[in-house]
């Protein structure tokens, strides 16, 4: 525990300008980043009697072993600066929402030709109309199900309209009308696009003129005795208006709204929001997170805002923002969301009428989801908690490890060496710090000799970081390629508490000797074999059993389970990858894209091997000197063995192997 008047600045050194601060611990990690209006006055807050911060604060800045800050222009900078960081360096500190899921949008890719309806997940695309977010992807199928009689877009991937261009047979759903069947051109380009601009329209809000509309048709088709097609057209409207009751009005005048509720304890707070266009609700989503900072009701609707909008620009940020608390000073965040939407945005608490009432349903959902959040987490933490108080148990270790690294290798007979790293915190996967390792001292099938190098390797880096030495001499690098001064969490700064191998005695040996050799003597180590599901520990004849009912056995045997499939996924990448190399794989600065024109100009690599220099050199991209090393390259390599169809016996021709620049 660190205290805080071994890192406070010395009087003066503040500025009272607006900017943003962090707070970093020992290892250099950025811990906390905060904004303050002026520096010198919130930074002093942090730095007074300790039995006057509250325990959250208490514990962030005892944790910390140095602060610094960045000076900005206006307060709105401030905002954007703190939210940059806080993205970039995820600080355990910070109020940080776990969304549960990525939540799915209805998308229609005017960027295309032909647009597209479909679900979408995840990043948002340039040139994509976005509607939602849905809470589920059945419920975006059953609304594009009613749509499509009136608006046929289509729906199909990329194979399968090509594949209905190519044999002039649209798919089922342009045989019964859902689709305009563009790939067989029942309708231009032109006249797809309108229909999607208009099935864009409609899911926007604007319905009214398609129904007046579709009914003037169907009266026409009546009074002129066409039955059959006012009766598709009846059938049209009524799709339509079962579709808009999925979304019932719930806003007069066509309002564009967000609506953001939070319910909070002293422990935890969620955040629901409720996205309503043309007055009717389109998505709802939700986050939860824990309250590591001390933070008010305004300043978690401060980051849900950042969170929500941070990536967002243009009419993805509505006109109007209803909150039940406003941010302080809420100037500086409604110029902000001002800036992102490119126009005049109305940050409020809604105070009566319609809008108050809809804030209170959005409040009961937060509430729930609170109370439903509590119930599995209680479930999990109690779970996760005993497993590793039974391992620390059973291993003989003074607390409980709260990170483990375990380390599998992986290969085929010998050939394709690799190494795997993954790491659990809290007893969860944080694959974001899995690593992967190559075999690099020797070749050749010895799991005990690859287990130290791998183990050497990752925590020379680790102490290369700690002792700031700035010097590696190792074959993987530079140390700085490895540490991190900016404070971001990556790579291999950061020493478990636990260290588990995959296998028995002599791989726990070889780890141990590894990290004697370094010096580095508090970190556990232990070994889980996969016959009997034995936990080994180094220089103990006989293994630690476990019962098999044990929760702290069911978590080693998950972190081992994940290692292996990590090790054997990047084994096989590998392999595939050397299955597919060809001669043309090794001449320098000979990229994927030339390659694939010297193949496409030739035909083939035996072509290319008997062509000349100048013939070479007639391919776009490629230089005299280029084509030399090229026809260097090809006279050195030997011609492979001939291909057989393993089904029929039959040698297969030269010219037919000529993916990827493959030897013939």
């Amino acid at each position: 525990m660190a205290d805080p008047s071994s890192y406070r600045p010395k009087p003066g050194e503040i500025p009272e300008s607006p900017g943003v601060y962090k707070f970093r611990d020992e290892h250099r990690r950025v811990i906390y980043v905060g904004k303050a209006k002026s520096l010198r006055q919130r930074l002093g807050s942090y730095f007074q009697d300790l039995s006057g911060l509250h325990p959250r604060t208490r514990t962030m800045v005892t944790t910390a072993a140095s602060v610094e800050w960045t000076v900005v222009s206006t307060e709105v900078e401030a905002l954007q600066l703190e939210y940059s960081w806080i993205k970039e360096y995820d600080p355990r500190f910070n109020v940080k929402y776990r969304d549960d899921k990525s939540y799915p949008y209805l998308a229609v890719t005017m960027n295309e030709e032909y647009p597209r309806v479909q679900v979408m997940r995840g990043q948002k695309k340039k040139g994509v109309r976005y509607f939602g977010p849905y809470g589920h992807a059945w419920a975006i199928r059953d609304t594009v199900d009613l749509l499509l009689r009136v608006f046929p877009v289509r729906t199909c991937s990329a194979g399968v309209f090509k594949n209905a261009a190519r044999t002039g047979r649209p798919c089922l759903l342009g045989y019964i009308g859902k689709c305009s069947a563009p790939c067989v051109e029942k309708v231009s380009a032109e006249e797809h696009r309108e229909l999607a601009e208009e099935f864009c329209d409609f899911m926007t809000g604007r319905t009214g003129t398609y129904l007046r509309r579709l009914e003037k048709q169907m009266v026409a088709a009546a009074d002129e005795m066409e039955y059959e097609r006012a009766a598709r057209l009846r059938d049209d409207i009524e799709a339509l208006k079962k579709a808009m009751e999925k979304n019932a009005v719930v806003l007069a005048d066509a309002t564009d709204a967000d609506l953001i509720a939070v319910a909070e304890d002293e422990l935890e707070a969620a955040v629901q929001i409720f996205h309503v266009r043309g007055g009717r609700v389109r998505g709802q989503r939700g986050w939860v997170t824990d309250r590591v900072e001390a933070v008010t009701t305004a300043g978690l609707v401060e980051h849900a805002l950042q969170q929500l909008y941070g990536e967002e620009t243009g009419d993805s940020v509505p006109k109007e923002v209803l909150v039940p608390a406003l941010p302080e000073p809420v100037e500086p965040v409604q110029e902000w969301l001002t800036g992102r939407r490119g126009a005049g945005v109305s940050l409020r608490i809604p105070q009566r009428g319609d809008k108050r009432a809809l804030m209170e349903t959005v409040a009961r959902n937060a509430q729930q989801a609170l109370a439903l959040h509590k119930t599995k987490r209680a479930s999990d933490l109690t779970t996760r908690s005993r497993a590793l108080e039974e391992i620390a148990e059973a291993l003989g270790l003074d607390s409980a490890p709260l990170r483990i690294e375990c380390y599998d290798i992986s290969h085929l007979q010998g050939d394709d060496v690799v190494a795997s790293m993954v790491v659990f915190e809290d007893g969860l996967a944080r694959k974001s710090e899995y690593r992967r390792f190559q075999i690099k001292s020797f070749e050749g099938q010895d799991d005990v000799r690859s287990m130290h190098e791998v183990i050497t390797r990752r925590f020379r880096r680790y102490l290369a970081e700690k002792e700031r030495t700035g010097e590696w001499t190792d074959e993987d690098g530079p140390a700085d390629a490895f540490t991190e001064e900016d404070g971001r969490p990556k790579k291999f700064a950061y020493p478990p508490q636990l260290l588990v191998v995959d296998g028995g005695q002599p791989q726990v040996a070889a780890a141990r000797r590894a990290l004697d050799e370094l010096g580095i003597d508090d970190i556990a180590v232990c070994g889980l074999a996969k016959r009997l599901e034995e936990v080994w520990l180094p220089q103990d004849d006989d293994p630690v059993v476990m019962p098999r009912t044990s929760e702290g056995l069911y978590l080693l045997q998950r972190v081992r389970d994940e290692a292996h499939r990590f090790a054997i996924t990047y084994q096989r990448t590998k392999r595939a990858k050397r299955f597919r190399a060809g001669p043309l794989d090794d001449v320098p600065g000979l990229g994927e894209t030339r390659k694939q024109a010297l193949i496409k100009h030739f035909g083939s690599v035996k072509k290319l091997r008997s062509a000349t220099i100048d013939q070479i050199c007639e391919v776009p991209g490629i230089g005299r000197k280029t084509a030399e090393t090229i026809a260097a390259a090809l006279a050195q390599a030997a011609p492979a063995a001939p291909a057989v169809n393993t089904a029929t016996g039959e040698i297969m021709e030269d010219d037919v192997r000529q993916e990827r620049g493959q030897e013939p």
